[in-house]
C-alpha cells in the first residue's frame, strides 16, 4: 500500500511513525512533512488545504490512500476533490468537519442527537456576550465558534477577561463551565460503524499544575488507571453513536477520526468539544500503544468496512509524551534555533522524538520552526516508567528558550503506585 500523509506536525509524526512499521505499508509519503518525518517517508511540497492540488499528489504518486492530519485543510474541503478522484481518503468532508469548524454547529447536532454536553449561547454582540456570562455565573468558559488551532478558549474567574476575548471573536459560544476531570477518547467511523480508541488525557495550560494561558497540548498520557470502568462503552453509546449517526442521517456522513474531548462531571460524562482528527499530543500515546497494524484500519475507514475489521490490539503498558516548546509560546514562539541532542534522547531506545515545529537548516541542522516544537515520547510498565523515560529523553534535548511542564502524568503515576 502507498500512503500520503497530509500535515506537518508531532501527529503527522506519530501517524507515519505508526504507518512505518506498518508491513502493508511499502510507500510512505508526507506533505509537506518536517525535519523528523523525513526520516520515515518522502516529503513533498504542497499547499495542504489546497484540494486539488493534494489530489495532483495523490495521482503522481499513485497512492492508495491519503490520511489528512489537520483541521484547516479538512474544514476545507480538502477531501471532496480526493474522493470525487476515486482516491480513500481518511477525513471528513468540509460539511462534516465543520463539526469542529464550528462550535455553534456542533451544538446543534449534539442537540439533535440528545448528545450530553455543556448548555451554551451563541453570541454575535458584546451586550449578548454580557448576558451569557451573567447567566452562567465563573468560572466563564468562551469559545471561538471557529478553528483557533486549540487556542481558541478562555476558561477564566475575570469577567472583564472573557468579555475581551469574546469582544475579539465574530461569533462566541458561551457555556457552563463543567467540572471534574476531563478526558479525550478517539474513535475512528467509516460514517456507520464505530470503533473506539483508547482514552487518554492531554494538558492544555502552558505551566505546572495547570497555570498560564492555554496551549495546543504541552504533554499527554494513556492509559487512564482512575477513568471509571466501562466509561468507552458509555461513551459510545450516548456520545460517538448518536453523532455520527445524526450527521449520515443528515445527509453529511462523517468518516474519519471524531475526537471526543470529555468532562466526568458530577452529573455525568459531558461533551467538552468534538473535533474532526487525531487530537496532539494524545495521538503520540494511543498510537504508541496500538498494536494492529494502522494502514487497514485508516483504509477500512475510507472504504466503509470498519465492520469486517477484527478487534483493535492494545499493548498494556502506558505511554507519555512531553511537549518542548519554544520561547514565548504560546503568545509569540522563537523560532530559527539550532537543536541539540535529538540523537543522544533516543540512543538507547528508551524514548522516541516526533517533531513538531522542526525544520532542515542551510547546513542540514535541525532548526525549530514553530510554537511547539517536539514530543518527546516513551512506553514502560506503567505510567512512573513511561514518565521516567520520557523526562530522560527531554534532558537529553536543548535548544534557545526551550520549556516544557515537569509535571505530565505525574498526579495519575502517583496514584497508580
Amino acid at each position: 500500500m502507498k500512503v500520503l500523509v497530509i500535515g506537518t506536525g508531532a501527529r503527522e509524526h506519530a501517524l507515519c511513525r505508526s504507518l512505518s512499521q506498518d508491513p502493508a505499508v511499502t510507500e510512505l509519503h508526507c506533505a509537506p512533512g518536517n525535519a523528523g518525518i523525513a526520516r520515515v517517508a518522502a516529503l513533498h511540497p504542497v499547499d495542504q488545504s489546497d484540494g486539488d492540488a493534494v489530489t495532483a499528489l495523490a495521482r503522481r504518486l499513485d497512492a492508495d490512500l491519503v490520511v489528512v492530519g489537520p483541521e484547516a485543510p479538512l474544514v476545507a474541503g480538502v477531501a471532496e476533490p480526493l474522493r470525487a478522484a476515486g482516491i480513500p481518503v481518511f477525513g471528513p468532508g468540509r460539511e462534516a468537519a465543520q463539526l469542529e469548524g464550528s462550535k455553534a454547529f456542533a451544538k446543534d447536532v449534539m442537540a439533535a442527537a440528545g448528545v450530553p454536553t455543556a448548555r451554551s449561547y451563541v453570541c454575535t454582540t458584546e451586550q449578548e456576550a454580557a448576558e451569557a456570562l451573567d447567566a452562567f455565573g465563573a468560572p466563564y468558559v468562551v469559545k471561538d465558534d471557529g478553528l483557533a488551532a486549540g487556542k481558541g478558549v478562555v476558561v477564566t474567574e475575570d469577567r472583564a477577561a472573557a468579555l475581551e476575548h469574546a469582544a475579539a471573536c465574530e461569533r462566541v459560544v458561551i457555556e457552563e463551565y463543567l467540572d471534574g476531570p476531563e478526558v479525550s477518547l478517539f474513535a475512528i467511523t467509516d460514517g456507520t460503524t464505530v470503533l473506539p480508541l483508547v482514552p487518554a488525557q492531554d494538558f492544555k495550560r502552558a505551566l505546572d499544575d495547570d497555570r498560564g494561558p492555554n496551549t495546543g497540548g504541552m504533554g499527554a498520557y494513556s492509559p487512564l488507571p482512575w477513568a471509571p470502568e466501562g466509561l468507552v462503552a458509555e461513551v459510545l453509546e450516548s456520545v460517538l453513536q448518536p453523532t455520527v449517526d445524526e450527521l449520515r442521517h443528515r445527509g453529511t456522513p462523517f468518516s474519519g477520526l471524531l475526537y471526543a474531548g470529555l468532562a466526568l462531571t458530577s452529573r455525568g460524562t459531558r461533551v467538552i468539544e468534538f473535533n474532526a482528527r487525531f487530537g496532539d499530543p494524545e495521538t503520540q500515546v494511543v498510537l504508541a500503544r496500538l498494536r494492529t497494524p494502522l494502514a487497514g484500519v485508516l483504509l477500512a475507514a475510507a472504504n466503509g468496512t470498519l465492520d469486517a475489521l477484527e478487534p483493535l490490539r492494545w499493548s498494556e503498558e502506558a505511554a507519555v509524551t512531553v511537549v518542548m516548546a519554544s520561547e514565548g509560546y504560546p503568545a509569540s514562539p522563537r523560532t530559527g534555533d539550532p537543536i541539540e541532542g535529538l540523537d543522544a534522547a533516543e540512543a538507547d531506545g528508551t524514548a522516541f522524538v516526533l517533531h513538531a515545529g522542526t525544520k532542515v537548516g542551510p547546513d542540514g541542522e535541525v532548526l525549530t520552526a514553530g510554537g511547539r516544537v517536539l514530543s518527546v515520547t516513551a512506553v514502560g510498565a506503567d505510567l512512573a516508567e513511561a514518565r521516567a523515560k520520557a523526562y530522560a529523553g527531554v534532558a537529553e534535548i536543548s535548544f534557545k528558550g526551550a520549556q516544557h511542564r515537569t509535571d505530565i502524568a505525574a498526579r495519575a503515576a502517583a496514584a497508580a503506585q
